[in-house]
């Protein structure tokens, strides 16, 4: 039907004759001449209708937007002073001596050709429409890209690409499952699968050496900017490699994929980090690092002090008193200050204390706050220093168990970054390593994996049996400007670690075997060492165009309630379906 993409056309075609097909994208009548601007994927063309061709004049004078035409036409120059620089074809334009409707089309429910901010579930409602908006167009073809050229450099490296299963068994992967009923075995449920961790570990079990996955995966948790119930991750997994091999191959991947994509160069080495001082520097794991604010320990500062909001938590193990400098932050207004508690509230912090220094060298004189009366000078002195306050700073404090300072003053030193314009940099890398094996539930007296339950600690079985809570994995993140972006371990080879995780973990022995007997016979049968990583595909396009959330990068994805207002899915099935999956439906109860 056509000869030429729209985008494409270019003084290299002057005087030739071609055959487009797209969209109307804007129509203008300037005194007896009409123009359009004709879209297909590769872009736009200027296409021109003289009004001595009555009848295809005519026929273009009942266009609007969003028809789809098929045009006939010559290719020729613009004439001077109308050529658009703004256009990849705006050198040229085509005179339309043949045009063919081939569909209207109704108004759209909103422009495509201006900037204007359209409410998201409409766009979502309509998404075959905000597809069609240049921007999206770039965006999917960005994603092409990326997805192209991660596949381009593992196949080079001799990964071999192996597809798994999307119906499998329901296993514990730190979120819930989305569960699928049977029709031919009664009473039973398939699991679509929150990451393919198992049947990659069985290819290495079963020699395939190096595999990788583009592939989706689903799970039903709570949702953000950067979660969907259903995204898309690279899933790698490698024998015979240990750390700093697949960290290396893994660094080498993301700066080549920046570098063909952005044209970016990322640092030769990624730096790297315990889980421990990223945590005590920053308050987070996945740490910003393009922005200098950091946390400081003042515990020891504090001890002694009538102020019990510090004291009590200097005094308690399972707390911590932190200082954090915000440089010229005494411009801060009580207002200002008033909305940053808050914030720091929803992460479950009582209070946000701070300290103005108007004067660094006049003692307690120089500093302006309500809780100076409540310590002597020397511990204030001691304070500025380990902070390295100097005059016309704001110092923040954050008092309480180390989990609730740690989210409240991470979050609010990455606010602070933010808005305050401390970012330095564009691209700051960095690998998060010697996570704890495990973490203590209060709640249900039981340890969890910090990662997944197949994650091989750094200390042997007897060292892991006597100590859980000192154990460290052989887990690692990679982190982007503050979101990770893939995360992988090495993973446990042998029977008998892996039996001696579940049962740590609360796992007996009879649910191991009903859950992962599969894993623990497979096992047994000569397993390689071997490790892997996944990289959340949706995160780290979203990053690489600065999109604001992971849907402004899914072609078609649901909404923050894990909805799809464009099919309106979830939706109700008939009776007759319920009844040959052998399911009743009864209301929930609430609470």
């Amino acid at each position: 039907m056509r000869s030429h993409k729209c985008g494409e056309l270019n003084t290299a075609h002057l005087g030739e004759t071609v055959d487009l097909c797209g969209w109307v994208h804007r129509r203008r009548d300037h005194g007896g001449v009409i123009f359009i601007d004709l879209r297909d994927r590769a872009g736009l063309v200027q296409i021109v209708f003289d009004p001595d061709t009555v009848e295809t004049f005519t026929l273009a004078e009942s266009v609007r937007s969003e028809y789809v035409l098929k045009i006939q036409g010559k290719v020729r120059n613009r004439p001077e002073g109308t050529i658009n620089p703004n256009m990849a074809t705006g050198e040229i334009e085509v005179l339309i001596q043949q045009i063919e409707i081939l569909n209207k089309s109704e108004t759209p429910p909103f422009p495509l050709e201006s900037d204007l901010e359209v409410n998201e579930d409409t766009r979502l409602r309509y998404r075959y429409i905000d597809l069609r908006r240049d921007e999206m167009q770039q965006k999917m073809r960005f994603r092409r890209d990326v997805s192209r050229n991660l596949r381009n450099f593992l196949d080079k490296r001799d990964y071999f690409e192996v597809e798994t299963p999307y119906l499998t068994k329901a296993t514990p992967e730190g979120a819930r499952d989305y569960l699928v009923p049977s029709r031919t075995h009664e009473n039973a449920f398939f699991a679509l699968p929150q990451s393919p961790q198992l049947y990659k570990q069985l290819l290495m079990i079963a020699g395939m050496d190096k595999y990788y996955q583009i592939v989706r995966c689903f799970r039903d948790e709570d949702l953000r900017a950067d979660r969907q119930p259903e995204f898309t991750q690279l899933d790698i997994e490698t024998s015979f490699m240990d750390e700093d091999g697949i960290m290396s191959d893994m660094e080498e991947m993301i700066r080549e994929v920046f570098d063909k994509n952005l044209g970016v160069s990322l640092p030769e080495v990624f730096p790297r980090i315990t889980y421990h001082e990223s945590m005590r520097r920053f308050g987070s794991d996945r740490p910003d690092l393009r922005i200098p604010l950091e946390l400081v320990d003042i515990a020891e500062d504090m001890k002694a002090v009538d102020f019990k909001v510090f004291s009590a938590p200097a005094n308690d193990p399972n707390g911590r008193v932190v200082a954090m400098r915000l440089p010229d932050g005494n411009k801060l207004s009580r207002k200002d200050i008033d909305g940053l508690t808050k914030f720091v509230g929803i992460y479950g912090a009582r209070g946000l204390a701070y300290i103005k220094v108007n004067d660094r060298h006049a003692g307690l004189d120089g500093l302006q706050s309500p809780i100076v009366k409540f310590a002597p000078a020397e511990v204030w002195e001691s304070v500025l220093a380990k902070t390295k306050a100097q005059t016309g700073d704001l110092i923040f404090f954050g008092a309480d168990k180390i989990t609730v300072v740690n989210e409240a003053m991470g979050a609010l030193r990455v606010k602070l970054g933010l808005e305050h314009g401390l970012i330095q940099g564009n691209w700051k890398p960095i690998w998060v390593v010697d996570f704890p094996m495990f973490d203590w539930d209060d709640k249900s007296q039981r340890w969890n994996a910090i990662h997944h339950p197949f994650t091989a600690p750094s200390c042997n079985a007897e060292e892991l049996e006597v100590n859980p809570g000192a154990a460290l994995s052989r887990a690692y993140d990679l982190v982007l400007n503050g979101t990770e972006i893939g995360g992988g371990s090495i993973r446990i080879h042998k029977t008998e670690m892996q039996s001696l995780v579940f049962k740590l973990l609360g796992i007996g022995e009879k649910e191991a075997k009903e859950k992962f007997g599969f894993l623990l016979e497979a096992l047994k049968y000569g397993c390689p060492p071997h490790g892997g990583i996944a990289f959340g595909l949706d995160r780290l396009v979203m990053l690489m165009t600065h999109s604001s959330s992971i849907r402004e990068v899914i072609a078609f994805p649901k909404t923050q309630t894990a909805a799809c207002p464009l099919v309106n899915a979830p939706a109700e099935v008939s009776d007759k379906q319920l009844q040959e999956l052998g399911i009743k439906l009864c209301k929930i109860k609430e609470g």
